[in-house]
């Protein structure tokens, strides 16, 4: 077949209107997706800045999730710290009844008591734990090792001269010894020794309150050492959320578009094209009103 050719005029007014079809479907795009950059076609700049900006604010989210994490084990051992101080000083209580108490029945009784109260502060120790994690007690090792390290980890480089950290550790050995093995001394001595009278049962007992004294400093120092690091946390989580809000910005004004502006270029577009389509039609009549001299 044959082109058709067309007018000088025809030609140039189809090609303005294809031009504002396209701009239109261009901005109608914009409007729907509110995005000016939909692919590397349109700015392959802006589109690969873009991305990475979002790929690095993905990798914070994460990383501050596992802050979070962080934080909730550190509660959990405060928790459990802040639980074991009311047991020792219940435990302290009762010893202290017991000076007060000579009969030896119930320094019998009192010494049951203060066993029982013994065992919970191990158990205790045993269930603060969170995610895996157990800050106050090697449950598999029992005394022979320190708990749990909880490494939390600030940013998401790799490399050892990059990556940013903070090491929580748990109780040492000695620590937790202290808190549950010393504050034992009337346990160790059994029942029989608290039921005595005399100099040595009151021997005993006051041992058993030194050695609770001594717990509850170390129970108190280790709560607050945990908390010192539960407000750093805090405080990286916080840091971390105004860089991923920052990042996600710097993403938006690379390839967001402006909704107003788009709506009011959608307008003039609109009525471009109602305009072109006017004159299309006019030069159309010139070609027809030439053929009619034919």
């Amino acid at each position: 077949m044959e082109a058709i050719n067309l007018s000088s005029p025809t030609r140039a007014n189809l090609l303005s209107l294809q031009n504002t079809t396209s701009l239109i479907g261009r901005t109608q795009e914009r409007l729907a997706t509110g995005l000016k950059v939909n692919n590397a076609i349109d700015d392959a700049l802006a589109f690969f800045k873009a991305r990475n900006l979002n790929a690095r604010a993905s990798d914070l989210s994460t990383i501050k999730n596992q802050i979070s994490n962080a934080v909730s084990t550190i509660k959990a051992s405060i928790q459990g710290l802040e639980t074991i101080e009311d047991i020792l000083k219940q435990m302290r209580a009762l010893a202290q009844s017991a000076i007060s108490s000579p009969e030896s029945t119930t320094r019998a009784k009192l010494a049951s008591q203060f066993n029982e109260l013994r065992t919970q502060v191990d158990n205790v120790a045993e269930d603060a734990h969170f995610n895996g994690y157990n800050l106050l007690k090697n449950t598999s090792e029992k005394f022979t090792a320190g708990a749990d390290q909880l490494t939390v980890k600030f940013n998401e480089r790799t490399g050892p001269t990059l990556v940013n950290t903070l090491v929580v550790s748990g109780l040492r050995a000695a620590d937790f010894r202290r808190i549950t093995a010393q504050s034992a001394v009337a346990v160790g001595s059994g029942s029989a020794v608290w039921g005595q009278t005399g100099n040595a049962a009151v021997a005993a007992i006051r041992s058993a309150i030194t050695a609770i004294d001594s717990a509850l400093v170390t129970v108190r120092q280790s709560a607050q050492s945990f908390g010192t690091q539960s407000a750093v946390l805090q405080i990286r989580i916080d840091f971390t959320q105004r860089i991923i809000n920052t990042l996600h910005g710097g993403a938006s004004s690379l390839v967001n578009a402006d909704l107003n502006q788009e709506s009011a270029n959608l307008l003039s577009l609109q009525t471009r094209q109602e305009l072109g389509t006017i004159s299309l039609s006019v030069a159309q009549k010139s070609d027809q009103a030439v053929l009619s001299l034919f």
